[in-house]
């Protein structure tokens, strides 16, 4: 299965745009205090709490909503595109992984949100 990917650049634009997305950060709690992207549309959930509750671990606002423009983050985008496979297995239609994660924001787009 081929997992729809934005590009960092895109994900630049569309953190500009006052479009409804969830910005889904899945690293450790411990990663955050490396690099984050700060937004109000930003929400984080770490992969190990995620892996153990399963849906029941999803914000309300993504609970029941497949329709959700979700762009799910991890540190290089192999935990963002696993979650991105599960969450479209499970239904969501419109969920894509930042492809390189924020290291790749961080270097393509702003180094201000942080390296590790």
């Amino acid at each position: 299965m081929s997992i729809p990917v934005i590009s960092p650049r895109d994900l630049e634009d569309k953190l500009k745009s006052e479009s409804s997305f969830v910005l889904l950060d899945v690293r450790e709690l411990w990663e955050l205090s490396y690099a984050r992207i700060d937004d109000p549309r930003l929400v984080i959930l770490p992969i190990s709490q995620l892996a153990h509750s399963r849906e029941a671990a999803l914000p309300e606002s993504l609970a029941s909503n497949f329709e959700a423009d979700i762009v799910v983050m991890c540190h290089h985008g192999i935990r963002s595109s696993d979650v991105t496979r599960w969450l479209i297995k499970q239904g969501w239609k419109n969920t894509r992984s930042l492809e390189g994660g924020i290291a790749a924001y961080a270097s393509e787009v702003d180094k201000s949100v942080g390296w590790y």
